[in-house]
């Protein structure tokens, strides 16, 4: 039997949250699960192994208010996913600072979260 071990708490995203490359300004899909350590991506299109992205989502802020985070990540692997043109992609976040951290943290261990 196969045990997966994670170092962080993954939240589920039950709303669709979009996430866009912040070089080029596309959405390239919606978050699956976030974790302060990275997500899980259902990308609407393939994207290179190995590469390093910046990303731009919504995420509400610790003091409650509606903000955008913006953070670099690493992709770690791939999938096709069941529908046509759709890909599931795990991502490491790089470079967070301690305020993207906060964040991050806070929405992952808000009130009524469920757990992937």
């Amino acid at each position: 039997m196969s045990q997966e071990f994670r170092r962080a708490r993954r939240r589920k995203a039950h709303e669709p949250i979009p996430v866009t490359d912040a070089m080029t300004g596309e959405v390239i899909g919606q978050i699956g699960n976030l974790s302060e350590s990275g997500m899980l991506l259902l990308a609407n299109q393939p994207l290179v192994n190995d590469a390093l992205y910046q990303f731009r989502f919504p995420l509400e802020a610790p003091d409650g208010r509606p903000s955008e985070l913006e953070i670099g990540a690493h992709l770690l692997w791939s999938d096709e996913a069941q529908a046509p043109g759709q890909h599931w992609i795990g991502f490491r976040f790089i470079g967070q600072g301690e305020a993207q951290l906060r964040q991050l943290r806070a929405w992952v261990k808000a009130p009524g979260s469920q757990y992937a």
